[in-house]
């Protein structure tokens, strides 16, 4: 079964999701298409590896993903075409793909196929639909161009760590105004050695961390790692965000003693 995903800052009110899945079935009328998100924020590409890192696994091995965020190529961002942990990725070599991923790819080919139309605005339709019905027909990734090394490289800011106390910050805020840190449980498991601590984040402190947002009443703020495995905080059916007057890269403070 050809699996084909979509990651899209387009949202669903222009034409331009249909005209993907049009091309997309033309050329493999037998095709699952499924849709991840088409709700990034414009041009937000920590956000679109933030959402598709923490789904494509769940995928069946062969399935092919691609990413339609900020797809402009340039000398220094290419496409490419890429294979790792048993999947296939298409996108714009901008440095989404090392957000993305933990380790380097098995393979990376800067894709030559040509697009089909000669206007350069609409790579996913116009190139990234091709390549994916080559890749899933059986073509070789380097049947499709040169290979390359590594993929661009964009550093996410990491937690500040001392023996004492981690700083972290924000770095996604889902649907429901849950704030997802990027604290991570393994961080937190070496450096709190079970000692006792103390999260605060605005005017906001917390002395536990729960197993689920019904461990506190509602209305009431709750710390938590999710399933993604992130510190995350939030208020049982409540925004936390909007509430506690938190954005995207504010910081996040643990403190042990």
């Amino acid at each position: 079964m050809a699996i084909i995903t979509l990651t899209s800052d387009w949202g669903t009110a222009d034409y331009y999701l249909a005209a993907v899945k049009g091309a997309i079935l033309s050329r493999l009328p037998n095709a699952t298409i499924v849709d991840i998100s088409h709700h990034i924020h414009h041009f937000d590409l920590a956000g679109a590896a933030f959402t598709l890192r923490n789904c494509y696994r769940n995928f069946p091995q062969g399935s092919l993903h691609i990413v339609g965020v900020n797809t402009e190529e340039s000398i220094e961002n290419p496409h490419i075409a890429l294979k790792a942990n048993g999947h296939y990725f298409i996108g714009c070599d901008n440095g989404l793909f090392s957000m993305l991923l933990d380790e380097e790819p098995e393979e990376i080919v800067e894709i030559e196929v040509p697009q089909d139309s000669d206007f350069f605005t609409f790579s996913t339709r116009d190139r990234f639909v091709k390549v994916a019905v080559h890749i899933l027909n059986g073509e070789p990734l380097d049947a499709l161009g040169d290979r390359r090394e590594k993929v661009n490289q964009k550093i996410l800011f990491q937690p500040t760590v001392t023996d004492d106390a981690i700083k972290g910050l924000v770095m996604h805020i889902d649907a429901y105004g849950n704030l997802i840190t990027n604290i991570s449980h393994k961080l937190f498991k070496k450096v709190s050695r079970n000692r006792q601590f103390e999260v605060y984040f605005n005017t906001y402190k917390l002395k536990k961390i729960h197993t689920g947002y019904m461990d506190v009443p509602v209305p009431e703020l709750v710390a938590l790692f999710g399933s993604h495995g992130y510190l995350e905080l939030a208020i049982n059916q409540g925004n936390a965000a909007t509430l506690c007057g938190m954005f995207r890269s504010s910081p996040v403070y643990i403190n042990f003693t």
